[in-house]
């Protein structure tokens, strides 16, 4: 086969991590593979396919003004020039997130020429992104959200969605792409990682600054961007006992995301927090990283798969942290052990502005509401309120934005009691090598690359044996947007 695989940008981690998966596990099976990119790979040499850098598919804000006639031409010429010959498929990340608004109609444009389309959304914008979808609204050429469906989920035989969970398999469903039409892909996992190793000296030098090398390090592998949830990292960095420090991996790099982020800086360093950040900018070896760890983390609120649900396991370390159940059942289902991990980080309400947080909270409801062209029923409120506080009125930490968060962190630093309002002084861990075991060899079995191939080969195989049609039906986007701003569903640090 000739595929054509299509994103904005190759930087290192989330979707790239995915690409470099599928370029591997194809290119080993002798199909020709090349990337479209709006921006060239951010590691060269890391994908077993060849690049082709099209700037007019780069995000929004920074890619060549290219009208979507143009961009689906270039597109073509781009695969024709790299494949020999026009793609049998298109494979394409994230058309629907609003982070290129040219995209979605050269799709639809590609789709009706005939082509074949394989499209995998990893987020949505109808899923806490209100911005990027107020901006598709007002820009793509939609009346409204009906319309906007027309351009991001049209519906013809020769259109397949592959969804990362069975949470978006559904609610695609529901919205009406047909099941002969839709196809699950968990994505794959690889670290190739020899956990007898140790720290090389580099990170070594930059660590003995801050840290004893024989502290416990309690290590979050992310990009500390919002959904990530980074003030959850740092409360367990309040409370950490003497022989205990946190980290991550690395800083965000959207410009939008700095500001939040150097908050977060400016307030570890003025309390002098036990928390080094960005440890994997001071290293090139990452596995010695993750080996010179006593368990990985994880703190985020919002995943499209959750890779750090299943990595760890393949580095013989257990995991921490805040557990995503629409996200995990997937997992848990196949056998995975999560039992370490809450749902739920609750803290006094009576630390808090309950009535300021309320108002956030509704002011939250009412912008998505607006930017979804939707009128807020009168019970979201206490909805939402409800999802987030238990019954001894107390809230879940996560639920909480950065100036709550912060909040509360504070108040944890000035009284030495506070500790004892909490259920918990350090995140829980299961870490008993049996089960540490148990899960690697789930994760072997299920999700390596070689099981990757051939679900994704399957899935192509479908497509190709697709009749091609006039493009004249669309998912519901309506429903899309009912499911995932249910009010249960609110995070301030995703609004």
């Amino acid at each position: 086969m000739r595929i054509a695989i299509v994103h904005f940008h190759l930087q290192t981690g989330g979707v790239t991590r995915v690409i470099e998966h599928a370029c591997a596990a194809l290119s080993a099976a002798g199909h020709a593979v090349v990337v479209l990119s709006g921006e060239p790979a951010q590691r060269p040499g890391s994908l077993a396919a060849g690049v082709e850098v099209i700037p007019a598919l780069g995000y929004e804000e920074r890619r060549q003004p290219l009208a979507a006639g143009a961009l689906q031409q270039a597109m073509e010429q781009a695969a024709l020039r790299a494949l020999a010959g026009p793609p049998d498929l298109w494979h394409v990340h994230n058309h629907c997130l609003g982070k290129n608004l040219a995209l979605p109609d050269a799709l639809c444009g590609l789709a009706a020429a005939g082509h074949r389309l394989l499209l995998q959304p990893h987020d949505f914008a109808e899923d806490g992104r209100p911005a990027l979808y107020r901006r598709m609204l007002e820009t793509i050429g939609a009346q409204d959200g009906a319309g906007l469906s027309a351009h991001l989920y049209p519906v013809a035989p020769q259109i397949h969605y592959a969804t990362l969970n069975q949470r978006d398999y559904r609610v695609l469903a529901a919205a009406g792409v047909p099941s002969r039409q839709l196809h699950s892909l968990p994505n794959a996992v690889s670290i190739a990682v020899d956990t007898a190793s140790r720290p090389d000296g580099r990170l070594m030098a930059d660590l003995a600054a801050s840290a004893d090398i024989d502290h416990r390090r309690w290590l979050y592998p992310t990009r500390a961007i919002r959904r990530k949830n980074l003030g959850e990292l740092v409360f367990w960095a309040a409370l950490a006992g003497p022989n205990d420090r946190f980290a991550t991996t690395l800083a965000p790099q959207n410009p939008l995301e700095q500001p939040i982020y150097q908050r977060w800086v400016a307030l570890a360093q003025k309390l002098s927090l036990p928390l080094d950040l960005e440890l994997g900018a001071r290293t090139s070896d990452f596995g010695a990283l993750l080996a010179s760890s006593h368990a990985l983390m994880t703190t985020s609120v919002g995943e499209g798969f959750g890779l750090a649900f299943l990595e760890p396991w393949l580095v013989d370390r257990p995991l921490a942290g805040r557990d995503l159940p629409e996200i995990t059942a997937d997992f848990s289902t196949a056998g995975l052990d999560l039992s370490g991990l809450y749902q739920h980080l609750p803290v006094p309400l009576d630390w808090l502005d309950t009535a300021a947080l309320r108002k956030r909270l509704e002011r939250a409801l009412a912008t998505a509401a607006n930017a979804y062209g939707r009128k807020p029923n009168a019970d979201d409120l206490e909805r939402a309120w409800q999802a987030a506080v238990d019954e001894d009125h107390r809230i879940d930490f996560g639920r909480l934005d950065e100036d709550a968060q912060m909040q509360v962190i504070r108040h944890i630093q000035a009284d030495p009691a506070a500790g004892s309002a909490l259920d918990v002084r350090s995140p829980p861990l299961a870490a008993n090598a049996e089960l540490i075991a148990q899960n690697r060899a789930l994760v072997e079995r299920e999700y390596l690359i070689e099981g990757y191939r051939r679900r994704l080969e399957a899935i192509y195989l479908a497509l190709l044996e697709a009749p091609s049609a006039p493009l004249r039906d669309q998912a519901d986007g309506q429903l899309l947007i009912s499911n995932f701003q249910a009010p249960e569903r609110l995070y301030l640090l995703r609004a």
